[in-house]
């Protein structure tokens, strides 16, 4: 009995201090109950309090949420958001507040979850997303969410943000949806992180943007740019493909194969740029072959069983067997001149296929393909040459 009669005692005094308060309230002014409100978020974070007097203290500051004036919401909110011993239903409400108020909770706020933040990120708006980019540390879920629903500023935020920890995914992603945005695009390319598979996404970013220039049009004509685009895009890939880890290539072949870009011209510039663990992987990729057999063949096949791989590839005979040649050139000339393998292979391969006359449809593309990178590749010979000549 005397238990009993002690709770109701307490819960009476608790209802005596809330009531009073209440009263107090209905006709304060504004500035009075924003300190008011300030004053009991640090009472009840910083004072010793019962644990009747701190009931009493967390139903009174709920209260205040539906204070009309936002001035109370946000003292409340400067009191108490950026403690891990703040009533957490009450950080869960100021966070979904307006952007002044919610700004407090969502950046210091060590109660708010991942899931709290991608619930926050998925239905708040963006001033509300550019909080959540802007905290001190972005988990990997977070910053996912933020990679699939965030506008401009916000990604460039959180890719501003070195505290934010982002997936080679998430970085993919936000290269699919603003890799057209020029400074995101920046922060992006200077990562050391980006996959390969976006790094060339977003090539095709600038590719694009290039051909959508009404100038270069003009100076130009849209179906000269549009190759000359498509040139440029395919030789910054070959230059990604050499540069990647191995781990990375099976992703990036596939990407290029959904995206059309396995073409035989493409093919045959890796395969004469001494790309050979992208070649391999790509044949890897086109054939269904393992691995361990693709490179046997490539490096030490017969000629037959070389074209045989090619042509499993989806190859036609008349390309297959300049593939086979250029297979085989490539090998003598890493044996012997692993330094001018590309020169090499692009000189010998027009030596022998441009003799035949009426070299035309996908053969003639493919050659003159061969033809413009020997072309570069002498220039640059030449370049080199002169240099050192004047040192």
């Amino acid at each position: 009995m005397k238990g009993t009669r002690g709770n109701r005692v307490q819960v009476l005094g608790r209802r005596v201090i809330v009531e009073a308060f209440l009263r107090w309230i209905e006709t304060a002014k504004t500035g009075d109950r924003a300190r008011a409100a300030n004053a009991l978020g640090r009472a009840y974070l910083q004072s010793r309090m019962s644990a009747e007097e701190r009931a009493a203290a967390e139903m009174a500051m709920t209260f205040l949420l539906d204070d009309p004036s936002p001035r109370v919401r946000l003292a409340l909110a400067e009191a108490v958001a950026w403690s891990p011993d703040a009533p957490r239903s009450l950080v869960l409400s100021l966070a979904a507040d307006q952007p002044e108020i919610a700004c407090h909770a969502v950046t210091c706020s060590p109660l708010l979850t991942d899931a709290d933040l991608v619930d926050l990120a998925a239905r708040g708006n963006g001033a509300t997303r550019m909080l959540i980019a802007a905290r001190a540390r972005v988990t990997r879920p977070v910053s996912a969410a933020l990679a699939e629903v965030g506008d401009e500023e916000e990604l460039l935020c959180l890719l501003e943000n070195e505290g934010a920890v982002i997936s080679s995914l998430s970085l993919k992603r936000i290269a699919e949806r603003l890799g057209g945005c020029c400074d995101i695009r920046n922060l992006l390319l200077e990562r050391s992180d980006l996959p390969a598979d976006a790094r060339q996404l977003l090539t095709q970013h600038v590719s694009n943007a290039l051909i959508g220039l009404p100038l270069a049009q003009a100076a130009i004509g849209l179906q000269r740019l549009q190759r000359i685009s498509r040139e440029a895009t395919e030789a910054a890939i070959v230059s990604i493909a050499g540069d990647i880890a191995p781990r990375e290539i099976p992703d990036l072949v596939e990407h290029l194969r959904l995206n059309g870009r396995l073409t035989p011209s493409f093919l045959m510039h890796a395969l004469c740029s001494g790309k050979v663990d992208f070649f391999a992987g790509a044949i890897v990729d086109l054939t269904g072959c393992g691995e361990r057999r693709v490179r046997a063949i490539l490096a030490t096949g017969r000629m037959h069983a070389v074209r045989a791989l090619y042509e499993s590839a989806g190859l036609p005979r008349d390309i297959s067997v300049i593939f086979v040649e250029a297979t085989l050139l490539w090998r003598e000339a890493a044996r012997k001149a692993p330094g001018s393998v590309l020169g090499t292979v692009c000189g010998r391969l027009l030596e022998k296929f441009r003799r035949h006359d009426g070299a035309h449809g996908a053969v003639g593309e493919l050659l003159d393909m061969v033809e413009k990178l020997h072309v570069a590749e002498q220039r640059q010979s030449a370049r080199v040459y002169a240099a050192l000549a004047a040192a």
